[in-house]
């Protein structure tokens, strides 16, 4: 559910794998995309007051389900509700023949002042994306019937998304030494798919590259590769910052073939 930057990759090597992929798109216009690639389209759209078009169809037609729908609330108004979205999601799963669920979720359930995490510290989240994230994870997690996998995924990043993007030419940047947290599109399929494939339900883990370089060397690095204008990082103080990591043993076998930042 979800077929955008991370969701259509996800299917697309799943059909190279040997599933037969249903995924959905808001978009009218990206129907005809999704079907090029092999994937039966489903034009589905959330909503916290209603969920338009053929969704009883969707979820019957899967034995496994990833929900991969960011809350975008970013500028949006205070009446927004991702948790609405995901109430009414589970309503139908509940009547439906699904038998597993994974809901993407992302580390902005934890502060940024929170220090070293893993999956057994309490999520204490301070931005309204990571307090919705929160408890549309406990709604999940509290339906015994799909035993659900949750996957908080740190910054997204590939060969055309990167943060330094945005933060090349910018000056006076702060949090300097702050450690990235942040994970390939490739190693976020890789995991996806061997949840799946090795049956890890009824889980929580922190997707995130294992090695976090501070921002002041991470960024202007990067921002050399690709030829673009160095940011520049003011010298920080000393502050406690969040670095995530996992104590899952699934995630660490992985880490080995983890793509480069």
């Amino acid at each position: 559910m979800g077929c955008g930057w991370l969701g259509l990759a996800l299917a697309k090597s799943l059909i190279q794998d040997g599933y037969f992929v249903h995924g959905t798109t808001t978009s009218e216009e990206k129907l005809t995309v999704l079907e090029k690639e092999g994937i039966h389209p489903f034009h589905i759209t959330l909503s916290d007051t209603a969920i338009q078009g053929p969704i009883t169809d969707f979820l019957n037609s899967c034995e496994t389900l990833v929900v991969n729908v960011p809350p975008k609330l970013r500028g949006s108004g205070p009446n927004v509700s991702y948790v609405g979205k995901m109430r009414l999601l589970l309503n139908h799963i509940k009547e439906s023949t699904l038998k597993q669920v994974v809901l993407v979720s992302s580390t902005s359930v934890y502060a940024d002042t929170q220090g070293n995490v893993t999956e057994e510290t309490i999520p204490k989240p301070t931005s309204e994306s990571g307090r919705q994230l929160i408890e549309s994870e406990q709604l999940f997690k509290h339906q015994t019937t799909i035993n659900p996998t949750i996957v908080r995924f740190g910054g997204l990043i590939g060969p055309d998304r990167n943060p330094v993007t945005m933060l090349s030419r910018k000056e006076f940047l702060s949090d300097g030494t702050a450690p990235v947290n942040l994970i390939h599109k490739n190693d976020c399929i890789r995991i996806l798919t061997a949840i799946i494939k090795e049956d890890q339900w009824g889980e929580t883990f922190n997707a995130v590259h294992p090695n976090h370089p501070e921002k002041q060397h991470y960024y202007p690095e990067k921002a050399k590769s690709k030829g673009l204008k160095l940011p520049y990082y003011e010298t920080s103080e000393n502050k406690t910052y969040k670095t995530i990591t996992s104590c899952k043993p699934f995630l660490a076998k992985l880490y080995a073939d983890f793509t480069p930042l």
